[in-house]
């Protein structure tokens, strides 16, 4: 694992044990990614509930509950989708915390929208942020760096939360 990544699973590890949350994570674009850097380090049983990577647009609807409705009116890829994505992955594991990432990898772009384009969630019961974020590279740079996003901007939204 890349320094920097490391460091970030540390800090968020260290972050969630010390505060006693627990956390859940909802995953397209990133494939599980974000799970598998939370889980390389151990000790990520004492908080990290559950990883779903919902890909398909069915699976968001019938997995994550994402409205049928959002997904028509917004697609797969916006900030409404990744926002209800968060929300109910938090809540159908009844966790504190949860992250949602959903966008455009490559080649080809989707839903009109360009490749790199990424949004993420952050979701706690009351409250949840979502961003934009354009990253660049290839397939597996764009991957590598949202999930590295997800990761900092759950860290941030925990820590403003919690100050």
């Amino acid at each position: 694992m890349e320094n920097k990544i490391r460091k970030t699973v540390e800090e968020l590890h260290k972050l969630f044990k010390l505060k006693q949350l627990s956390l859940s994570v909802a995953e397209s674009c990133t494939g599980g990614l974000v799970s598998h850097y939370i889980t390389s380090l151990p000790g990520a049983s004492i908080f990290f509930k559950a990883g779903i990577v919902s890909y398909s647009e069915k699976a968001k609807e019938n997995i994550l509950r994402v409205s049928n409705e959002t997904l028509i009116k917004f697609g797969m890829i916006s900030e409404e989708t990744a926002k209800e994505m968060a929300d109910h992955v938090r809540i159908i594991d009844d966790s504190d915390y949860s992250v949602a990432t959903t966008g455009i990898l490559g080649p080809d772009a989707i839903e009109g929208k360009d490749i790199g384009l990424i949004y993420i969630a952050a979701s706690k019961k009351g409250k949840t942020f979502i961003q934009q974020f354009n990253i660049t590279g290839n397939r597996e740079e764009i991957k590598k760096e949202a999930a590295l996003t997800a990761m900092n901007f759950l860290i941030d939204f925990v820590n403003d939360e919690n100050e």
